[in-house]
């Protein structure tokens, strides 16, 4: 059955006053819909759920609209400070989509590259943990599948049979239309800091092995410098697929002979520049799967000497890594941190990298991003149990099979001068 085909102001009509919508993380959004939502002043308790938000929605500012999100952006930020009720929900990414099942919102909504001559429309830039939940909200006869079709998202491809990322008009309930671009990450030259972790972090990487790479400007420097130096022969398993990984394969340093997908780099979404989404339309090489594939610890280990690679906010002398918040305050999400921390674990040739510069300024004055302990109330990303390697400006700690005490003189020395003393002698105390 076709779909209603639809303005985005009427499809925007069709949420009822009371009601529950769920979205996306990040680029899968429907942007012209969401900001379409925003006029509207009826809303009586409207709840929407997704994660790292693309755009600041007026729809957020209104009374009595209530979002949730998995993974907070500089819009969660904002819109959180400036008093709209945004609410946090503890989880990683492969979880999002059991709570989608369990939530079994009335209506959902994505963005779509325009449908192809068979009637298929491509999912994309993002798969993530929605792909069976659009299907099964399609197929419900009680609840609305709203997609917006953008001629400027890229079509891109999944495996099939099991993962075609892709939906067909059968399946969709109300077919609207926009020209939005897609959210553009810069890429801003690399700071010295930014060079230096990235220069030990390259050292990881021996030909042949597959990469995962997160979102900053670390890991794009260690494309950069993987792409216009020597070796090669890479394959790619990173759950953000992002200019820099383009980078690698523009320069032909990608091979994808892993040993599970072969011949293709695999991410479950992407972001980045214009650039990269002119690269990814029609991209055989680059395909989307599902979040709970590509972020599986299981799934991850099975791929030739994985190494990778993400950042951090602090780190304590335990190893303990904080993530997500800054001083006690939600500021991105967990999504995959702890998924690729834990192989390094699993092979011994498997390496799990989180970089971070050794100082931050607070209030422009400098403190030291590694602590003896985290300060009471602090929640912890990941495990120390799970933590492998550190890397700051000042070099590299193997904590591998070390000792509580050994693993904090390591983390000390990684400290920038001005602190180090006074954490050597924390590191010196640990039992």
């Amino acid at each position: 059955m076709a779909p209603q085909q639809l303005t985005l102001e009427d499809a925007a009509a069709m949420i009822q006053p009371a009601d529950t919508l769920a979205i996306p993380l990040g680029p899968g959004q429907p942007t012209g819909f969401l900001h379409a939502l925003g006029p509207r002043t009826d809303w009586t308790d409207l709840r929407i759920y997704g994660a790292l938000l693309v755009d600041l929605y007026e729809v957020f500012t209104r009374p009595n609209v209530h979002f949730e999100s998995g993974f907070f952006g500089p819009a969660e930020r904002f819109l959180r400070d400036s008093g709209a009720d945004v609410q946090f929900v503890p989880s990683d990414f492969r979880r999002f989509e059991p709570i989608l099942e369990a939530l079994r919102p009335r209506v959902m909504a994505t963005v779509a590259n325009p449908p192809d001559a068979d009637g298929f429309l491509s999912l994309s830039l993002h798969a993530g943990a929605s792909v069976d939940a659009l299907h099964r909200c399609g197929a419900d006869p009680d609840r609305v599948l709203i997609v917006e079709a953008n001629p400027k998202f890229p079509r891109t491809f999944g495996l099939p049979p099991e993962h075609p990322h892709r939906l067909h008009l059968d399946e969709i309930d109300v077919l609207v239309e926009s020209d939005r671009d897609p959210v553009v990450i810069a890429e801003p030259p690399a700071t010295d800091v930014e060079l230096a972790i990235a220069t030990f972090a390259r050292s990881f990487v021996t030909d042949g092995c597959t990469i995962q790479t997160g979102i900053g400007g670390i890991p794009s420097t260690v494309a950069t410098l993987l792409a216009d130096g020597p070796g090669g022969g890479y394959g790619i398993h990173s759950e953000m697929f992002t200019t820099g990984l383009m980078k690698l394969h523009l320069a032909g340093k990608v091979t994808n002979e892993k040993g599970i997908y072969d011949g293709h780099s695999i991410t479950t979404f992407a972001a980045g520049t214009p650039e990269l989404y002119a690269w990814l339309d029609d991209q055989d090489a680059v395909r989307f799967l599902p979040v709970e594939y590509v972020n599986s610890p299981e799934i991850i280990a099975r791929n030739r000497r994985m190494i990778m690679i993400n950042g951090a906010v602090s780190i304590d002398l335990a190893g303990q890594v904080v993530a997500d918040t800054v001083a006690l305050r939600q500021y991105s999400g967990i999504g995959g941190h702890e998924d690729f921390a834990m192989p390094s674990g699993l092979q011994l040739e498997d390496r799990s990298l989180i970089c971070l510069p050794s100082t931050a300024l607070v209030g422009g004055h400098p403190v030291s991003r590694i602590v003896s302990q985290h300060v009471q109330g602090t929640v912890v990303t990941t495990p120390r149990h799970q933590v492998d390697v550190v890397i700051t400006e000042y070099g590299i700690a193997d904590l591998r099979g070390k000792t509580v005490r050994a693993r904090a003189a390591a983390l000390a020395e990684l400290s920038h001068p001005d602190h180090r003393d006074g954490l050597r002698e924390a590191a010196a105390a640990t039992t």
